[in-house]
Order: structure tokens, then sequence, then C-alpha cells
């Protein structure tokens, strides 16, 4: 079975088919979860050893991204290949593209991986972001707009989870954080008056249908993603429905095919303006798995196998909270396992560990997703859950 035919056939690719991912961490794993419940086998390619994708997979192909053995070993087992992690050189998925189907395409990619590039593509698509500059040199910093000030300087590759940005409020302070960020070319934002964060997660086919998950709110705690509430708390049906609107002119504007992720801010005075967006699951639908009709991964396996893309429902209000590896460590800084029971005798409770080697400080082993018949039974069972594991809980 060949990349050919899975385009032409109608039907998309058949049960036993293999496909492939480039990446070995938790949201590979869950979606090769969701690949072999469709019937499909999944092959992952990543260098470290013990991986939990690898561990879930059919395959691990266990060599760095780039080395060519391993990338024709994926391409001949595979008959379409997909990404877990936005970091992968593009140029990567444009090598297996010549002999595979790839989603996200390569130039797709590309764009998501650079923050300047990113927001150009928001400004193509008619849709707003924050006033911001792009800075290339110290001289740039110098000669930067006062509007711009306050602001939050982000590297314009290689930023996750609050990695690689800083607050400045003056000249000399976006100097010297420039400096800090060892001169690399960055985005200076503006800092604006926030109200909400949420996110929209969409998947796109090859034939431009979209499915699209419920919006959602997220809180974060030190630039790293704490809490998620769908339907998303607060935020008025029509601010979600621009959201979502916004999401599918994204999308299209670069003939999008998989699950992509639109982070955005509310701000005080109800404007919605993107923020950044993963070419990718996100970790903001993890609850889709316990919550909807189709997980944001069944979803990446249906748009990467050419199958149909089904309106998604959500059937239980939910919010999710991310479990750090801080959790494993007491007061005095001493490793112990989580009271996994104390949570798991709630009902509506679904864990979900990742299978990682060791837990870090700061390093997401997992999530916990509570699900109820209503927002706010979801939030207190949240808010009991976090109280017996000693977690942040917004919802």
């Amino acid at each position: 079975m060949n990349d050919a035919h899975a385009i032409r056939n109608p039907a998309g690719l058949p049960p036993g088919s293999w496909l492939g991912m480039l990446g070995g961490g938790q949201l590979g794993r869950m979606a090769a979860h969701a690949a072999q419940q469709l019937g499909y086998r999944m092959a992952v390619l990543d260098p470290d050893l013990n991986s939990p994708a690898g561990a879930a997979a059919d395959e691990h192909l266990c060599a760095p991204y780039e080395e060519p053995r391993a990338l024709q070993q994926l391409a001949q087992l595979c008959a379409a290949v997909s990404t877990e992690f936005e970091n992968v050189p593009a140029r990567v998925m444009e090598k297996l593209a010549a002999e595979r189907f790839v989603a996200p395409s390569a130039a797709a990619l590309a764009v998501c991986q650079d923050r300047a590039a990113e927001k150009a593509h928001f400004a193509r698509s008619g849709v707003p972001c924050a006033p911001h500059a792009v800075l290339s040199t110290a001289a740039n910093c110098a000669g930067v707009s006062e509007a711009l000030l306050p602001g939050i300087l982000k590297t314009a590759t290689l930023g996750y989870d609050g990695k690689g940005q800083r607050r400045v409020a003056s000249r000399e302070q976006l100097q010297a954080a420039f400096a800090e960020l060892g001169g690399v070319r960055c985005v200076l934002e503006q800092l604006l008056p926030l109200a909400a964060e949420i996110s929209v997660v969409l998947a796109r086919g090859r034939d431009g249908a979209i499915s699209l998950l419920p919006v959602q709110r997220n809180w974060h705690e030190d630039g790293i993603l704490a809490t998620t509430v769908a339907p998303a708390a607060g935020v008025s049906v029509a601010l979600c429905r621009q959201a979502q609107a916004h999401a599918r002119a994204i999308a299209a504007a670069f003939d999008y095919v998989g699950v992509l992720c639109i982070e955005f801010f509310v701000l005080e005075d109800g404007r919605l303006l993107a923020n950044e967006m993963a070419p990718r699951p996100h970790n903001s639908a993890h609850h889709s798995i316990d919550s909807c009709s189709a997980s944001q991964f069944e979803l990446q396996v249906r748009a990467l196998a050419g199958l149909p893309l089904p309106e998604v429902r959500q059937h239980s209000a939910a919010v999710m909270l991310n479990l750090l590896g801080d959790l494993w460590f007491d007061a005095e800084d001493r490793q112990r396992e989580p009271d996994w029971a104390a949570v798991l005798a709630f009902s509506g409770a679904h864990l979900h560990l990742y299978g990682k080697a060791e837990p870090r400080r700061a390093r997401k082993m997992g999530h916990l997703t509570l699900t109820a018949a209503t927002p706010e039974a979801a939030a207190a069972l949240a808010r009991q859950a976090a109280r017996a594991l000693g977690l942040p809980c917004h919802a």
C-alpha cells in the first residue's frame, strides 16, 4: 500500500496499514493508541530509546530525525507520516513527502516553527494578532517603537511552554533581554490587558473538510498550561464562534491537513487576537479523549489516513489538570508517588500517565480529566481532585 493509492482511494487507508510519527513524546503515544484503536499500526522515529510513544508503537525506529537510513525505513514501511511536535526540521518532512503522504506539509510546519512567519500568516488569513516587531539585531532593539513597550520578547524559533521569553518594560531591558536570549532573531509583542486565553483545535482533511473541537479556556502557571476548561467558561458564544471562524481561515490559508491548534488572547475590551499555533494535537484538547465523541488524536489519525472527519459532539463538560513532575516530590524534595487512589475514587476522574522514565520538575508526566454532566459539576469535581493532589485549579 502506498500513499498514491491512499490519496486516490475515497475510503482512505484500510486497517492494517502503517502510519508513521516523527517524535516520541506523549502526543505520539496518544496518537499511537488512537491509530491502533482504528486498526492501524504505528511506527515512531525518535532518538530516545525510552520514549513514551516508542513504547506504545508497533515499531520504534530509534535514531535521530535526520538519519538517512531511518528516514528510508520509515518511508518504506509507512503509507503516511505525521509529526507530534513542531521542531522536527521541516526539511525532514519535505524529504519524506517525495515518497509518502505527509501531514502537516513541510511548508506549513516551517510557518509554525517561526513566530515571525506565523504572524505574517495570521495577517494573510485576515486574522488580527498583537502589535509586534521582528528584531534581528541589537540596532533593531534601539530603534523599536515606544508603543510596543512594555512587551514580551520571544525568540522567533524553538520557544515553547514559556521558554525563550522575557518581559521587558524599557529599551534598556529590551536590549539586555535580547543579549540574554543569545542575540537570535526575536519577536517583540506589545503587552496587552488580557481577560482570558482560549484555544481552538481543529482537524482539516485533504478535501478541505473541517472538524472542530469545543473552544477551550486555558490557564497557565510559569508559562506551562495548568488548567483547561471545556466548554470555555466565561467566554460568550459569539466570541467562541469568532475564534472558530478565525481558526478555519488560518487553516485554509495554507491548505493545512491534519490537526491544528490556534491559541487566542481575549482582551479586556472584548477583542480577539491570535497568539500562536501548533501544527499537531495540543495539550489543551487532551480532555477530548474523555469528553468528546472523537478525540483530537482520532482526528489526527483520520486526517492522516484519508478517512472522513466527523462532526464532533462534546458529551461531557470537562476540566483538565496537567500533572507536572513537581507532583512527584514532597516539601523536602523527596521523590514519592502521588496519591492516585484519592482521585480515582471520584466518579468522572480519568487519569492519563505518559510512561516517562523519571519525573522532573516542570516535566509533563500526565494529565487528569474530570468530566460531569454540567460545567459547574465538572469544576467542583476538579477542585476536589486538585485539593487531593495539592495542585492549582482555576476552574
